[in-house]
């Protein structure tokens, strides 16, 4: 019988850990996701400081120490986590699970591997925390209309693709053959660089054409590249509006129109006709 007071205390403390590390509708785990954040800030600050070449060498030692603080509490959060989570092992390999463990071994690595503390910056996503704490989660469902009007684009922005390296590689060729090594195209393989540079309006400078027939070829391209930016955007904006309207169940051969005057072209959020006030079905 004294055995299961233990217990009792035991699964209460664990279950107010987890209220505590995984929930934030409560004033204790809202201010221990705060202060986490915080702590994730100034620790990616700190890192990023010590990778600058100071000359005082005890600032230095003194953003080496914090690391380690930082690092220490970060060790005691994630067995935390562990320890009142139920099922552990969909923590542990779970997203958020992974980059927490991320975000702790570059140090111990460092102790083998100079230098491997400088992925500590890999910290800076467990910043994804956010969302829970700010509760935009309840935004999903608008991050899902931009996946899936993604998802709908992929061919053709495949094919697009396949065309502009197309293009790149002829264009690229062309200048080689028109330029040639003695004007900075040494080769196919740096003249097709020099056409996705010159394409992507880049424009690096590290190459650039000597011959009249090179600049009115090299033109053409810069010409071509505003045309070619616009594509993929309108492609993504089209599809993006198409999977918003499916989404949301209201296209309109499903919504139909104004069952007064038979107006269809209202907008997405529209109750009522914009022609005649009649309540849209």
């Amino acid at each position: 019988m004294n055995s299961s007071v233990p217990e009792s205390v035991s699964k209460r403390l664990k279950r107010k850990g987890y209220s505590i590390i995984f929930e934030s509708d409560t004033f204790t785990g809202k201010a221990f996701d705060v202060v986490l954040l915080w702590a994730i800030i100034l620790s990616v600050l700190a890192v990023m400081l010590e990778s600058v070449q100071l000359s005082q060498p005890e600032f230095t030692s003194g953003l080496r120490v914090l690391e380690w603080v930082f690092t220490i509490l970060f060790t005691l959060e994630y067995i935390s986590r562990i320890l009142v989570v139920e099922k552990k092992g969909k923590y542990i390999f779970s997203f958020l699970g992974i980059i927490d463990f991320l975000a702790v071994i570059p140090t111990y690595l460092s102790l083998i591997i100079p230098g491997s503390q400088y992925f500590l910056v890999l910290r800076a996503l467990r910043l994804l925390r956010v969302f829970r704490i700010l509760k935009l989660t309840y935004y999903i469902g608008e991050a899902e209309v931009i996946v899936h009007a993604l998802r709908a684009s992929r061919r053709k922005i495949v094919v697009f693709l396949m065309a502009v390296l197309s293009l790149v590689i002829i264009m690229g060729t062309m200048m080689y053959l028109i330029e040639g090594p003695e004007n900075g195209f040494k080769n196919i393989p740096d003249s097709i660089y020099w056409a996705v540079v010159t394409l992507t309006t880049v424009g690096y400078g590290d190459i650039s054409p000597k011959t009249f027939l090179g600049k009115v070829i090299a033109s053409l391209i810069m010409i071509t590249g505003y045309a070619i930016i616009a594509v993929p955007t309108g492609i993504v904006t089209s599809e993006f509006v198409s999977s918003r309207k499916k989404i949301m169940g209201i296209e309109k051969k499903e919504a139909g129109g104004c069952p007064r005057c038979n107006l269809e072209d209202h907008d997405i959020d529209a109750n009522y006709c914009k022609r005649c006030g009649e309540k849209l079905r």
